[in-house]
């Protein structure tokens, strides 16, 4: 979720479906990726992951040595203006947006913040290839597509969507010390994930980015919070239309086989028109 976190055990999975609850769980890479799932789509995510093993994805140039779990520095900079980094108060009673349902299933203002980003990143980062339905994906298993398109015309969430606060009593999260202040996620004291594609505050601010082109960074924002989960994905120099790339990528947002078989799926899924099958998306 954009967990995108601080360095973690290998040790301790998480125990529930991000998509509903915002997690920010320890995360795990499984020791056998063929045991996680049998459907053709973790078959799939095997052999990428095979390949990755097999023959370091990464571009030899520069020559900097990877860690999936802290990209912070990696960023790609955009040629965009410097935003300001905050989280805007809002009329809590003004209208959601109007925009129907896409012919994806996909809420209107989700997969327009999903193609916008896309296009943003072709021209920013054109060696990335990143398709929107990859953002979507990450959408759809981070916070359902922004709790099924709950957001003004303006792409802002009409109710903040935070995740627990990581202060360790939560079973199979990290616990994070506060970074922020509470400036982005309302809390002092410990950080909690923020917004729909599920940041911690530290690396928002790292790769905060304004999809809406306002002046302003807000991870409540689904225009922002969708071009800010594009450039982390493909920092480092990650190539999207390579699978074992888009796994690594994946596997950065959060260090779960099973975590990257259910954003795939419901990429295949956005691509061709097909819901996956509940065989088909592993326990996270």
């Amino acid at each position: 979720m954009g967990r995108h976190r601080k360095q973690q055990p290998a040790t301790v999975s998480r125990s529930s479906v991000i998509a509903l609850t915002g997690l920010v769980p320890a995360g795990v890479v499984a020791t056998n990726a063929a045991a996680v799932v049998t459907d053709p789509t973790a078959a799939s995510v095997a052999m990428q992951v095979s390949a990755l093993g097999a023959a370091p994805a990464q571009p030899a140039a520069p020559a900097v040595a990877v860690d999936p779990t802290a990209m912070h520095a990696m960023a790609k900079q955009s040629p965009e203006a410097r935003v300001e980094v905050k989280s805007v108060a809002l009329d809590p009673n003004r209208p959601r947006n109007d925009l129907p349902v896409a012919a994806s299933g996909i809420p209107g203002i989700a997969e327009a913040a999903y193609i916008g980003a896309a296009e943003i990143l072709a021209e920013e980062n054109p060696d990335c290839n990143m398709p929107w339905t990859m953002l979507a994906g990450i959408g759809r298993v981070e916070s359902t597509h922004m709790n099924n398109g709950r957001a003004d015309a303006d792409g802002n969430a009409l109710a903040p969507v935070f995740g627990p606060v990581l202060d360790g009593r939560l079973s199979g999260n990290n616990v994070i010390h506060d970074s922020d202040g509470g400036a982005l996620d309302g809390f002092s004291g410990y950080d909690r994930a923020v917004g729909p594609m599920q940041f911690l505050p530290e690396t928002w601010t790292s790769f905060a980015a304004d999809g809406n082109r306002d002046g302003i960074s807000d991870p409540q924002n689904y225009y922002d919070a969708t071009l800010t989960a594009g450039k982390y994905l493909c920092s480092g120099g990650l190539d999207m239309s390579d699978p074992a790339q888009q796994t690594r990528a994946i596997l950065r947002y959060n260090n779960s086989m099973a975590y990257v078989a259910n954003v795939m799926a419901w990429e295949q899924s956005y691509q061709t028109g097909i819901a996956p099958r509940p065989a088909e998306l592993p326990k996270i």
